[in-house]
Formats: structure tokens, C-alpha cells, sequence
């Protein structure tokens, strides 16, 4: 495996930070600019229609994400060899980090799977309160977390 990340370094770089952006800054992006301006519609079901088909674009997105995050996580901690250096208990606090962001991730993904089917039944009210925790606190945890998450890997790589 060494041998493949010497190979490949820059790459697989690449992949981890492009992932670790399109994830933290899509939910940055949907938190401080989609839904402040999905507010302004009018429409109760409209509004709760378009979030839910935002979210589903974004999950779905993100997904592929997360799998290049943890692939290319395993390759630089083991072709870096940081197991062996003091720096490991960051990588042991961003992998914690991520762990944490997968599974407010699945239960974000869950809730809006089954408001989904909610708001297919015309029960926008109850369609709603599935997803009401999605943007007031689910998303700011994992924003935040994910930017510390970036930040230690910066320390990781001695910038």
C-alpha cells in the first residue's frame, strides 16, 4: 500500500481534499445560502418540496464523497507512515471526526428519506417535522466539525 501512495500521492491528495470540500462546503452552501433563501417562498408545500429535492441532490452527491474520504484517509495514514510519528493522535481525532460526520450524515439521510415519503402522502406536517432539526442543528454540527476536520489535516500536512 506504501508503494501505491508514493506512486500516487498528489492524486490521492487531490481526491481527499476535493471530497472533504465538496462535502463541508456543500452543506456550507445549502446552510447559509439555499435555505435562507428557500424561506421566501410563500407556499408551505412548495417550500417543503424544493428543500427536500436540494437535500436529495446533496446526499446523493456527498455520498461518493464520504467512500473517497475514508479510502483516501487509509492511504495517507498508512503511505505517510503517520502511525509511527507523534502527529498520530490527529489523525486518530480527524478520523473520529469524519465517524462522527458519517453518522449525523445517515441521520440526516434518514430523516429526509422518510419525510420523502411523508410529503408523497400529503402529510406535509408531520413531512416537516422530520427535517426540521436538518438545517437548525444537524447541519451546523457537521459544518463545524468538518471544519476542524480540514484544519487538522492542514496540521497534518506540516503547513
Amino acid at each position: 500500500m506504501i508503494e501505491i501512495f508514493n506512486q500516487y500521492a498528489s492524486i490521492i491528495v487531490f481526491i481527499h481534499v476535493l471530497s472533504a470540500i465538496v462535502w463541508v462546503g456543500g452543506m456550507i452552501a445549502i446552510r447559509l445560502t439555499v435555505h435562507p433563501s428557500l424561506q421566501s417562498i410563500e407556499s408551505p408545500q412548495i417550500k417543503l418540496g424544493t428543500t427536500l429535492e436540494i437535500m436529495k441532490r446533496l446526499l446523493n452527491m456527498v455520498i461518493p464523497m464520504i467512500i473517497a474520504l475514508i479510502i483516501t484517509a487509509l492511504l495517507l495514514a498508512i503511505g505517510e507512515g503517520l502511525k509511527e510519528t507523534e502527529l498520530y493522535p490527529i489523525v486518530l481525532l480527524k478520523e473520529g471526526i469524519w465517524t462522527v460526520m458519517t453518522i449525523i450524515f445517515i441521520v440526516i439521510y434518514i430523516k429526509r428519506y422518510q419525510a420523502e415519503k411523508l410529503f408523497n402522502q400529503r402529510d406535509f406536517t408531520e413531512a416537516k417535522e422530520k427535517v426540521k432539526l436538518i438545517p437548525n442543528l444537524l447541519l451546523p454540527i457537521n459544518i463545524s466539525l468538518g471544519l476542524v476536520a480540514l484544519y487538522l489535516g492542514v496540521v497534518l500536512r506540516g503547513f
